[in-house]
């Protein structure tokens, strides 16, 4: 049975987006990305909502996992192409080798299947997504980073209080924190 694990790196102020919907805040330093390798290396399958994968795909598959980017870049760019991807979208028609579209109808029953099919962790991104698969969540991952944006599109945007248990944390020499949490 798999996990499934919320992830979304964030500002210091709970955001994944600033103001604007960019994103170019979160640069992180190599510790960050080594952390996030060793995390995806292990990973069975990535749910993705349609903006998180459309952010993710083409750095990931084309612009780093080619010669002359970073070491660090370029592994995580083979494990993000080697791990199949499921994107829960309603207006995605098609989608390279590898990736799965998956209708926002079906997104529970989908969902629920393959966290009883697949052993592993299920990492599961886009806030969206996560606010309609919230009680399929085991775990909800944030990393920090160092930087202060003011507003934007938060981590999880629920419309209830949802108690949590912090169960590991730690910084990095970069000044990002990493909190692991599972329901209270």
């Amino acid at each position: 049975m798999g996990k499934v694990i919320y992830w979304m790196n964030t500002s210091m102020d709970g955001y994944i987006e600033d103001p604007k919907g960019g994103m170019d805040f979160m640069d992180p330093d190599e510790d960050f990305r080594q952390a996030a390798n060793d995390h995806v290396r292990r990973t069975a399958a990535f749910l993705f909502g349609r903006r998180l994968y459309e952010a993710m795909e083409k750095p990931w598959t084309q612009d780093l996992g080619k010669e002359g980017a970073p070491a660090l870049e370029r592994e995580f760019a083979q494990f993000y192409k080697e791990t199949p991807q499921y994107v829960f979208s309603d207006t995605l028609q098609t989608v390279p080798e590898g990736v799965t579209i998956v209708r926002r109808k079906d997104a529970v029953s989908a969902a629920t299947r393959l966290k009883r099919e697949i052993d592993g962790t299920l990492q599961l991104g886009g806030p969206e997504l996560a606010v309609s698969l919230l009680d399929l969540i085991d775990e909800f991952w944030v990393y920090a980073l160092p930087v202060i944006v003011g507003g934007g599109k938060p981590y999880l945007p629920v419309a209830e209080k949802l108690r949590l248990r912090l169960v590991e944390h730690r910084s990095f020499a970069s000044g990002t924190m990493f909190r692991r949490y599972v329901r209270s």
